[in-house]
Parts: structure tokens; sequence; C-alpha cells
């Protein structure tokens, strides 16, 4: 089956590796209006991308069961843990991230996609929301690049 949002999670995807391609050294230092660097930002995706890997093969294994999340106490938790990281390893952790997110949601059986979008947990299949959101930030802050 195809689904609606695969083509708009592969622009996104492509979208981020053309940002990326371009970003120096010193623009990912650059702190955005949140005190998060560019580079921080970027394995903010990752984590939301691989949150995504991971609980949606745990549901291919297990079953879908509810998976609360309270998205600002994570932030807030991981902003130290991923201002830390280095700049390069940001960016192929979004990367692959990002892929590994899109392989999955892409390949969902129709049953397994109406259990999630039938149970209690706020997911998002289509990712370009939250990357396009963060991408637009990023182009904002450093201008045309």
């Amino acid at each position: 089956m195809t689904y609606p949002f695969v083509e708009e999670n592969n622009a996104s995807r492509s979208r981020l590796k053309a940002i990326v391609e371009r970003l120096t050294d010193e623009d990912f230092a650059r702190i955005t209006s949140s005190d998060w660097t560019v580079a921080s930002l970027l394995a903010h995706l990752a984590f939301w991308d691989q949150r995504v890997v991971v609980l949606l093969r745990r549901w291919k294994a297990s079953g879908v069961d509810e998976s609360p999340v309270d998205s600002d106490m994570i932030n807030d938790s991981l902003k130290p843990i991923l201002l830390a990281l280095q700049p390069r390893a940001a960016v192929e952790l979004c990367l692959s991230s990002a892929g590994a997110a899109d392989a999955e949601v892409e390949a969902l059986t129709p049953e397994l996609y109406e259990q999630i979008q039938t149970s209690p947990n706020h997911f998002r299949f289509n990712r370009s929301l939250h990357r396009n959101n963060h991408l637009n930030e990023i182009e904002k802050l450093l201008g045309s690049i």
C-alpha cells in the first residue's frame, strides 16, 4: 500500500540532505532561537526519527501498546547530551535515522497502520512535518544556504 505521507517524507529527507551538505562547521555551531545549535537540532531530529523506528519495530513484533510521550521533558533532558555531540556525528545520525524512519513507515502493513491510527498514541507517520519545521528554522537562521 502506498501511503500519502511517503512522498512528503522522501521530499523532506532529500531537502535535509541537500541542506546539510552545504553547511560548514561554523554553520553547525550557530545558535537557534530556541538556544540549540544547528548540529544539536539535527541530532534532535535524529532522536525523534529513531523513536519512530524503535516503536514500529516493537509494534510489528509485539502488537501496538501505549507509548505515552512528554516531548517537552524529553527535549529538555536530551538537550545537553545532543549539544555535546560532534556536529558531523549529529549530521550522520540525522540522515541515517531519517532514512530508517521513512523506510519503516513506508513498509507498514495496512493492518498495523490501522492499529496505530486507532490506538491512543500520538504518532506522526508524516515525518516531514517535524523535519521541515526545523529545516525552515535552520534556513531562516542561516539565510540562503
